[in-house]
């Protein structure tokens, strides 16, 4: 196993380093300290021939305008917030608002376009690279000085495993993830692509997809997907995909909770967590999107964001994300790569 360091410099003169993790097996991983972000993960298909299966752009400079978060990592808070507001211990905390109503993955300078400390990290069985972000109180409206640190771990197993951690000096809310999209093919349509969600519920929303705060059973639904089924057999029928977090039932614990299947090349992910939520995202406004490719259409990839669920700081029923002093926030996914 091996990790490559480059430097890169961008437009604005800053310079931004660039990882490349390569296993054994032939997977490599490229992560970016410009938004913690995965910029490509090359995996083998059932021919043994590897492909980039995941969204993003050729350089730096385009993650800086990054609309659909390629990648990166989003906090302080990921998914929405209702109306950018939210009340902690007695006190009204005032967010941007940057998607619709909502305050959307930690705000228009939110972790996802800051630049993170970086050190290489290595043991017997894997390669990993620290990356660590000093969020001031105050910023993006959130309170306290948050200390964030998510390491990126690459085994022979071909799993991506992303650990993430975080303590406050002051009570805040904290909801961490990676926004990865996927591409199993590694171009066109998503369609011909299986998934497998293991959940009977999903958090209903209204029309700005805040969540209604109640529970919704995915029986007879097109949220259900507790078989496997093709993208293409249920987006025709979705006006714009899918957005949706589905409720898992790992109970806090290391768990496979999702799938996706290639048949044509073989290629398995697996998404293993502890967080309780997965929000599926099926990347309609992708449209228009110039990537590392091509031009981006609906469709192109998808998305499986593990996270708590939207608007949990306005919705006391839903699992907290409230971190005190002295607490220490800790969650791990893993994705997991293999052919079938």
């Amino acid at each position: 196993m091996n990790i490559e360091k480059n430097e890169l410099t961008m437009k604005n003169g800053q310079s931004v380093i660039q990882f490349t993790l390569t296993n054994d097996k032939g997977m490599s991983v490229g992560i970016q300290n410009l938004g913690a972000a995965v910029t490509h993960i090359f995996v083998p298909d059932k021919n043994g021939k590897s492909t980039d299966v995941v969204l993003g752009y050729n350089t730096p400079d385009e993650y800086l305008n990054n609309a659909p978060y390629f990648g990166v990592i989003c906090g302080r808070y990921a998914n929405r917030i209702d109306k950018g507001t939210f009340t902690l211990d007695g006190k009204v905390y005032n967010l941007p608002v940057n998607n619709g109503p909502n305050s959307l993955h930690g705000g228009p300078n939110g972790f996802h376009i800051q630049l993170w400390n970086s050190e290489i990290r290595k043991s017997d069985g894997s390669i990993s690279v620290d990356f660590t972000y000093k969020s001031k109180d105050g910023e993006e409206g959130y309170p306290g000085n948050l200390d964030v640190k998510v390491t990126y771990s690459l085994n022979n197993q071909n799993e991506l495993k992303i650990e993430y951690a975080a303590t406050t000096d002051k009570a805040t809310h904290v909801n961490l993830t990676n926004h990865s999209y996927f591409n199993l093919s590694g171009s066109g349509d998503i369609f011909d692509q299986a998934l497998t969600v293991d959940s009977d519920y999903y958090t209903i929303n209204n029309e700005n997809l805040i969540p209604l705060g109640n529970l919704q059973t995915v029986d007879n639904t097109l949220i259900d997907f507790r078989k496997p089924v093709l993208f293409g057999d249920r987006i025709p029928e979705m006006e714009t995909g899918y957005d949706h977090n589905f409720v898992l039932k790992n109970e806090g614990k290391l768990k496979t909770v999702a799938s996706v299947y290639h048949s044509e090349s073989g290629r398995l992910l697996e998404v293993i967590t502890d967080q309780p939520g997965v929000q599926l995202y099926t990347a309609y406004y992708v449209e228009g999107v110039k990537g590392k490719k091509s031009v981006h259409h609906h469709y192109d990839g998808f998305a499986l964001e593990t996270q708590h669920f939207p608007d949990s700081p306005n919705q006391p029923q839903f699992p907290s994300t409230v971190l005190r002093p002295g607490e220490k926030y800790n969650t791990t996914t893993i994705y997991r790569f293999s052919v079938a």
